[in-house]
Parts: structure tokens; C-alpha cells; sequence
């Protein structure tokens, strides 16, 4: 389906455009992860247990993840400008629901809509990429998926801080506040539609359609695959990582844990360069070294307890391979169906966020029963489980004829 003329005669993504997406994207996102830093003091403020408190960060990915399904792909049949301006609406009146939570009841049920409504990052993707030229789509997505990689690395930072300063409350309702000044923003700059008109499907023939494409595209398939397990190895580190440096010899505040995360953002460099990677052809060696990358990160993380040093160099490795593998899967997975990107998006993030959960909470289980060397395991084994699966798809990718109609890059 071409795009139509109207649309693309009309509206340019310039690089201040890409970047106002790429602030929208990082802001959004960012409000699933500044719980990590706060559980703690969330804990005692409500009087929660620790089972209880570590169900803060589940029951925020299990709303992310009902999201992505249910949400996103509304992106291919919506004003889409509107969706995103109306999800980042409901998104302030949940992070005001958690701000002034004061049950553990109410608290929870604000994290579950917060991490429903905050999918509309993923939304923000797909438009971004369908308003790209295709020759560029790849650097467009970098670009979009580094303020991604900002956010969620930056949410633990400032979080925090504030939490440090003016305690965890202040955290959402600064979130909300800047999810409002978003929304007129964007509701002011962005046009209604991306490149290719909306589809003609009622809601639930779009939900089946997302199940469909992912039985026809074996691609999309195996790249939700690799999603999971990067997504599921970066949680591993990020979700238990504050557990470590909150104890002996270290007894980091708030605000030094979340600094971590400035490390990080390395893994935005890896975005912008992996996209360009993508667009010259080469998403088959990105995707194989930086899973290669991710296995070897988790050698020197295991030194933690005795170096920060190793600790931040196991971070960057990290941060730069999840980032290159997860720009790489996306840009491939949308040149599939470029009519139907949010739905692609959607369903490839569905994989991410059951990876994110599972990590976190065999992460955290793991650590209570076992230290900090069994969690550095776990993490290795999901890397070195990607890596054997690109493996093993080189392999089969050499045995059989790629066509010549193929998207670049898609045996793996």
C-alpha cells in the first residue's frame, strides 16, 4: 500500500521533529522504570511487604504489555496524532493516581494504567518510521529509539535524585506535569497520518491481524525472539542491580544508584549507529557482535561487589548490545509491512515486555536465595542463548537462497 500524496507532499520529518519524537519517546518510557530505584522507600512510606513492593515493578510491565497488544495497533487504523495526544492525557491522570496513592491498593493500580498508557512511546515509534523515506528509515529509528534508551537509563537517575531531595511522590507528579506540556506539543507539530493511510479493519480484526502477521513472517518471529532475550538480560541487570550497591561495602543513597544510569547511555550511540548500519545492509553482523557483546558484558558485571569499576564497564557493553540488536530488529520487522508498522511494533514489543518481566522477577527471586554471582548467570544465560539462536539462523541462512525481494538483513 503506497503512501498517499497528500500526507507525504505536505509534512517533512525534519531532525528537529525526530528529536522532538525522540523526547516524547524517552519522557514516556521513563515512567516505567522510575519505580526501580524507589521500591524501597515506597515500601515503608505504604506499609507494603517485600513481596508486595517487588509487585511494583511486574505489575507495571504486565499494563506495558497489555498495552502494546491492545493499544499500538491502533496506530494503524487511528488519527494517530490523536491517539498519541489522548494516551498521553489518560497518562498524566495515572501518574496523579500514583503521586497521591496512599493504599498499596490504589498505588498498584496506578503502576498497572501507567505501564498501559506508556506504550504510546511505542506508537511514537512506528509514526516516526512510517514518515521516514525508507532509505533513511533506519537512522530515523536509531535516532527515535536513542531517546528510548535515554529515558530508561536517565528515569533511574532522576528519579532518584528527586526522590533524594523531595521525596518519591514528586517523581509522577513531575512526570505528569511534563507528559501534559508533551501532549500540546505534539498535538500542535505532528500531522494526523504517517505514510501509509489507515487500515480499513474494526478493532477486533486488527487484534487478529497482529496474531496473523506474526504466523506468515518468520522473520518477525525470530526477531521477537532475539527481543525477548535481550529485554530479559537487561532486565536481569537492571531491576536487581540497586540490590548490591544498596548493601555492604557500598550503602549508595538513591541518587548514587540512579547515576548508574548515566553510564548507559552509551547504549544511545549504539541506537544511532546501528540504524545507519541497518541502512547500508548490514543488520546480519550488527545483530551477531552485539549479542556477542551482550554475552561478554556479563563477565565483568559479576565483579561488582568488589569493583565499580567492572561494574560500569559490564554496564556499557550491555546497554551498547541491547540497543543495536533492538534498532536492528525494529527497523527490519517494519520494512515488512510498512501498512501495518504499529501493529509489527506492537506485537515485536510484546516479546520485549514479557522478556523485561521475566527478567526481572527470576532476577530479584534469584538474588534472595542465591547472591549476586547466580543473577550474573541467569544474565549470561539469556545473552548466550541469543547468540546461539543467531547462530544457528547464519547457518540456515547459508543453506538457503535469501530472495531477491527480501528485505535486507531478514535470514537474521
Amino acid at each position: 500500500m503506497k503512501p498517499s500524496v497528500g500526507e507525504c507532499s505536505v509534512f517533512v520529518l525534519s531532525r528537529g521533529v525526530v528529536i522532538l519524537f525522540a523526547v516524547a519517546c524517552g519522557a514516556a518510557v521513563a515512567n516505567v522504570y522510575f519505580s526501580q530505584p524507589l521500591l524501597v522507600t515506597m515500601g515503608h512510606d505504604l506499609a507494603m511487604s517485600p513481596a508486595l513492593v517487588g509487585s511494583v515493578v511486574t505489575l507495571t510491565h504486565v499494563g506495558y504489555g497489555l498495552g502494546l497488544f491492545f493499544l499500538v495497533p491502533l496506530g494503524d487504523v487511528a488519527d494517530r496524532r490523536r491517539l498519541i495526544v489522548g494516551q498521553l492525557l489518560l497518562l498524566v491522570v495515572a501518574l496523579a493516581v500514583v503521586a497521591t496513592a496512599h493504599t498499596a491498593a490504589i498505588l498498584l493500580a496506578g503502576m498497572a494504567a501507567t505501564g498501559l498508557l506508556a506504550v504510546v512511546t511505542q506508537t511514537l515509534v512506528a509514526f516516526a518510521a512510517s514518515l521516514a523515506p525508507p532509505a533513511e528509515r533506519g537512522r530515523v529509528v536509531g535516532l527515535v529509539t536513542s531517546g528510548v534508551v535515554i529515558g530508561i537509563l536517565l528515569a533511574r537517575t532522576a528519579s532518584g535524585l528527586m526522590a533524594d531531595l523531595a521525596g518519591w511522590r514528586s517523581v509522577y507528579l513531575a512526570s505528569a506535569s511534563l507528559s501534559a506540556v508533551l501532549a500540546l506539543v505534539l498535538y500542535r507539530v505532528l500531522p494526523r497520518h504517517g505514510g501509509a493511510p489507515p487500515a480499513p479493519l474494526r478493532y477486533g480484526q486488527l487484534l487478529r491481524s497482529t496474531v496473523s502477521l506474526f504466523a506468515r513472517e518468520r522473520l518477525l518471529r525470530l526477531r521477537a525472539l532475539f527481543g525477548l532475550l535481550i529485554f530479559a538480560a537487561f532486565s536481569t541487570l537492571w531491576s536487581s542491580v540497586a540490590l548490591p550497591l544498596s548493601e555492604a561495602p557500598y550503602f549508595l543513597t538513591h541518587g548514587a544508584i540512579g547515576a548508574l544510569g548515566l553510564i548507559g547511555v552509551a547504549g544511545a550511540l549504539a541506537a544511532t549507529v546501528a540504524g545507519r548500519l541497518n541502512d547500508r545492509g548490514l543488520s546480519r553482523r550488527t545483530t551477531g557482535i552485539a549479542l556477542a557483546l551482550l554475552a561478554v558484558s556479563w563477565l565483568p558485571l559479576a565483579f561488582t561487589r568488589s569493583s565499580l569499576w567492572a561494574l560500569a564497564v559490564g554496564v556499557i557493553l550491555l546497554d551498547l548490545a541491547v540497543q543495536a540488536v533492538h534498532v536492528t530488529n525494529q527497523t527490519l520487522i517494519y520494512a515488512l509491512h510498512p501498512e501495518a508498522g504499529s501493529r509489527l511494533i506492537g506485537g515485536y514489543m510484546v516479546f520485549y515486555s514479557i522478556g523485561s518481566a521475566t527478567g526481572a522477577l527470576a532476577a530479584t527471586s534469584l538474588y534472595a536465595v542465591a547472591g549476586w554471582g547466580a543473577v550474573c548467570a541467569l544474565g549470561a544465560a539469556f545473552s548466550c542463548l541469543g547468540l546461539a539462536l543467531w547462530a544457528c539462523e547464519r547457518a540456515r541462512g547459508r543453506r538457503v537462497p535469501v530472495s531477491p525481494h527480501a528485505p535486507c538483513g531478514s535470514v537474521t
